[in-house]
């Protein structure tokens, strides 16, 4: 199983930027899809963004498009999530999730690993 670890949360004002990072231990990073998942309180984690093995594909929920930026970085074991124009509404823990084989991107059960989660509060 992938050991992922994030990093980069923090408290940010409306309009500002952050970049997560999770990187991965374990079987082999280029292997898998991998993917950014969000939960505020009282409501369900929810798809942020996914990008394909090979990083030629990205995927993004409609609230995130145009804001934010998924990549990853091979060489480092390394994804990330570039955020700008951040709004109130996308405070919550961010999740980083791998091991993505086959199916929906937008479905938590099609992951097989995930990460503890990075707190991102945005104050307006």
């Amino acid at each position: 199983q992938v050991q992922l670890v994030e990093s980069g949360g923090g408290l940010v004002q409306a309009g500002g930027s952050l970049r997560l990072s999770c990187t991965a231990s374990g079987p082999t990073f280029s292997n898998y899809g991998m993917g950014w998942f969000r939960q505020a309180p009282g409501k369900e984690r929810e798809f942020v963004a996914a990008i394909h093995w090979s990083g030629g594909s990205t995927y993004y929920a409609d609230s995130v498009k145009g804001r934010f930026t998924i990549s990853r970085d091979t060489p480092k074991n390394t994804l990330y999530l570039q955020m700008n124009s951040l709004k109130p509404e996308d405070t919550a823990v961010y999740y980083c999730a791998a091991e993505y084989y086959s199916g929906s991107y937008y479905d938590t059960k099609n992951f097989g690993s995930w990460g503890q989660g990075t707190q991102v509060t945005v104050s307006s």
